[in-house]
């Protein structure tokens, strides 16, 4: 009985040593598990901070705006690629460079700042600077810089401006004449007179007109309207241009000789505008020639290249004004404007045409020798 008691103390001794033993591991178990699962998120969490900044880095890397962030005691902390080349820049870039630091220095105190700074290159360049204060819940994370590029936006605002303003202007001339000369018809009696009124009218209407339809022309040939790409012969471009010309031509008494290869030649081209681009070159060099001066229209084939060359014997362009005719309204000698007709779109008109159909247009000349203007196109596949 006893052996027995003994026995039995002894095996609840071990199933009670057991029991412990086994909470024991259980307990170890469930602490590892929660260990290794802590550990993982740990591990998840800093992967995803890692992420995070990664894709923080690449997207402000990737825009066109100069970033430059520091921390709450001035240090800059990054720069993405925009805003990097000022760091060691010399000359009028390093004007951008002061202006980040002195407006980084502003911020941190809370202020918002900016400034504009102007590079007279070249290139020149205006750049806009800004700094702005990194706070949350009134706590100072430091500041950021940005730094943009508004050179091309001012360049067409002041082109805008231009175009109103010259329009205005271009429009008012012939408007005016038509009142005026309306309003003296109106009261005239002597037909020889009123005649010659009428012909002032008719004349400033055309003038008008010709200025509308210029103006629309430029449009669409601007937004590439409608425009409709086919093998086109150069010489049959040439032959409607020069139809159309014929009647300026023979009016000024300005001959116009045509040099064509044997071979036509054929390029990938909008045919109306391509017409127009060419007949603006010859009615430009017969606006600009005088009486008995030749005007002469070459076609050639140069390379991959075929290039419409039309040369005058006129009054020739200052190597000063050469650089800004292709412009919209540009106008070297406004004097000679009333005489002459025209509101300087026809070589607007060119640059665009060539540019829509990844050809350029070139000019040469020298004052009081005469203009030559090239007009180059890719040869397309025979018609």
């Amino acid at each position: 009985m006893i052996v027995t008691l003994v026995v039995l103390a002894a095996v609840a001794g071990l199933i009670l040593v057991g029991a412990v033993a086994w909470r024991e591991h259980r307990h170890f178990v469930v602490a590892e598990s929660n260990r290794r699962r802590d550990d993982e998120l740990r591990r998840r969490q800093e992967g995803k901070v890692v992420e995070d900044e990664t894709r923080l880095r690449l997207s402000l890397d990737a825009i066109s705006q100069g970033v430059v962030i520091a921390d709450p005691a001035g240090t800059v902390l990054y720069r993405n690629p925009f805003a990097l080349p000022y760091t060691e820049a010399r000359h009028g870039e390093a004007l951008v460079e002061a202006a980040v630091s002195e407006l980084l220095a502003e911020a941190v105190q809370g202020k918002a700042v900016e400034r504009e700074v102007e590079l007279f290159g070249p290139p020149r360049q205006t750049l806009f600077v800004s700094a702005l204060p990194l706070r949350l819940d009134g706590r100072d994370y430091g500041s950021v810089a940005l730094i943009d590029d508004i050179t091309e936006p001012q360049r067409l605002d002041a082109m805008r401006r231009d175009f109103v303003a010259n329009i205005s202007h271009e429009l008012r001339t012939p408007m005016g004449a038509l009142s005026l000369l309306a309003e003296t018809l109106v009261g005239e009696t002597e037909p020889e007179v009123a005649s010659r009124l009428a012909a002032r009218v008719q004349a400033e209407a055309i003038r008008l007109s010709d200025i509308m339809d210029d103006l629309l022309e430029l449009s669409r040939i601007e937004s590439n309207e409608a425009s409709e790409r086919a093998p086109v012969s150069v010489q049959h471009v040439i032959s409607d241009a020069l139809s159309r010309v014929s009647p300026i031509a023979e009016e000024k008494q300005v001959p116009i000789e045509t040099a064509l290869p044997a071979l036509d030649l054929v390029v990938n081209a909008d045919r109306r505008q391509l017409t127009s681009a060419v007949y603006n070159l010859l009615e430009n060099a017969v606006k600009h020639s005088e009486a008995d001066r030749l005007v002469r229209v070459t076609t050639r084939l140069e390379g991959d290249c075929v290039e419409v060359e039309v040369s005058d014997q006129g009054h020739g362009i200052p190597l000063r004004h050469q650089e800004r005719i292709f412009e919209r309204f540009y106008q070297v000698d406004r004097s000679r404007e009333s005489t002459e007709g025209g509101v300087g779109l026809g070589l607007a008109i060119v640059r665009h045409v060539a540019n829509n159909h990844g050809g350029e247009v070139r000019v040469e000349s020298a004052e009081g020798e005469g203009s030559s203007f090239t007009l180059a196109l890719l040869v397309g596949a025979q018609a």
